[in-house]
């Protein structure tokens, strides 16, 4: 039997042709989320982007609240983030408050608050330390919720301080997501880092802050000196006209009356001469009294604490314990003071209906401190009428103009405290001493 011929060999077949690769996507296209992508950043070229575009961003402004909102704007751009809070530590260092937020988030800007330590911002702010929370940050002792801020809406988010090296915390940077993210440690490292460039930016705002309020300050303050001057002019200018100058017009009639009766009636000469002497002694009078209202003379005689011991001997109506250190004090100071405690004795004996009231004049190292108190009815201070009919205006531009500041505490039927607080040195005795 004839064995069968063999199969013959199978045919090659040809490979499949390769399949084309996807079209890369355009570079001005969006990156779509990654789940447990974090930021969503592919590598270090998109970092370096990003932070460029905060140096940037910085650069554009000093001004807190349109820094906070172009910085929330471009993490939220640059990233695959939903949302970004940027919260500013307040000048008091114990709260944040909401300074930038991208939308629709706006309206809560400047409206939400957290102590230090209170939510998620308050806690890092509190430790320094960053926090990411992957999902259930609900169930996490450190959150809380804020209903202008619809938590419910997010499931992911990062927070990290941001801090200086010249102004140590300024603020907490939070970025959340709606789908669930990992964020890595070099995501939190980015974050850090940005919040590094914010926080000596936000430091920068502020000394502008401060610069601009100091220098309106000092153009008020220039202001109320001008007013101040001017004010004083015109009191001096009102004194001369109506006393110095009516008792000198007054003078030269009877003296000229005096000349033309001086050899047909003596004796009407004579009464002339009395009246023209009685002149005489009230113009003197009246100019001590324009001299004394532009610088006390007692001051010179006395200095500032028998001075104010002398004032209180003036006052007859009640009876004023005077308790003053010797100071040596710059010759303003000695007269705002004294003309406070003048103006603030004077209300006593017109409107308190006091027995006794005090005086105290405290001069500590670098704080003076002059108190007048009395027993009286008191009166509601935070009243206008009040503080224009007792003069506590003039009173508290007095103290201002000294670098100082008036206190008034009182209540219907308490009596009355009248304090005002000014730098100064220390007494004269200790600093000879010294």
């Amino acid at each position: 039997m004839t064995p069968p011929d063999p199969a013959p060999p199978p045919r090659p077949q040809a490979p499949p042709p390769p399949t084309p690769p996807p079209p890369t996507p355009p570079l001005s296209a969006p990156r779509p989320p990654v789940l447990g992508s974090g930021l969503g950043l592919a590598d270090t070229e998109d970092e370096n982007a990003l932070l460029a575009g905060v140096v940037d961003a910085i650069s554009a402004g000093p001004e807190l609240g349109p820094l906070a909102a172009r910085i929330a704007g471009l993490i939220v751009a640059a990233t695959s983030t939903d949302v970004c809070f940027v919260h500013v530590l307040d000048d008091s260092g114990g709260a944040l408050t909401l300074a930038g937020a991208t939308p629709p988030f706006g309206a809560a800007v400047g409206h939400v608050r957290l102590l230090l330590g209170e939510g998620v911002s308050g806690w890092v702010a509190r430790n320094g330390e960053p926090v990411t929370i992957t999902d259930g940050k609900e169930g996490d002792p450190r959150y809380r919720y804020f209903p202008e801020l619809h938590g419910e809406d997010f499931t992911s988010m990062a927070s990290v301080p941001m801090t200086s090296r010249p102004s140590g915390l300024v603020g907490v940077l939070t970025v959340h997501t709606r789908t669930r993210r990992i964020f890595t440690e070099r995501d939190v490292v980015l974050l850090t880092t940005i919040g590094s460039l914010v926080a000596g930016a936000v430091h920068q705002a502020r000394l502008h802050r401060r610069l601009a309020a100091r220098e309106h300050a000092h153009e008020r303050f220039a202001e109320r000196v001008i007013a101040a001057q001017e004010a004083e002019r015109r009191r001096l200018a009102a004194d001369i006209h109506d006393g110095i100058s009516q008792r000198l017009i007054s003078l030269s009639y009877h003296l000229d009356a005096a000349a033309d009766a001086l050899w047909d009636a003596p004796e009407f000469t004579g009464e002339q001469l009395v009246l023209a002497r009685q002149m005489i002694d009230l113009t003197l009078n009246e100019a001590r009294a324009a001299i004394s209202g532009l610088r006390p003379p007692v001051l010179d005689d006395l200095g500032l604490a028998d001075g104010l011991a002398s004032l209180a001997r003036s006052i007859h109506a009640v009876q004023v314990t005077v308790d003053a250190d010797e100071s040596d004090l710059p010759e303003h100071v000695e007269i705002a003071l004294y003309r406070i405690a003048q103006e603030a004795l004077q209300n006593v004996v017109k409107h308190s209906g006091a027995t006794a009231a005090s005086v105290v004049l405290r001069c500590d190292p670098g704080l003076v401190s002059l108190q007048i108190a009395d027993d009286g009815t008191g009166f509601d201070p935070d009243s206008a009428a009040d503080r224009n009919g007792f003069g506590l205006s003039g009173m508290a531009e007095r103290a201002e103009l000294v670098g100082g500041h008036l206190d008034v505490r009182s209540r219907p039927g308490r009596g009355t405290t009248i304090e005002a607080r000014v730098p100064g040195n220390a007494p004269a005795g200790e600093r000879a001493a010294g």
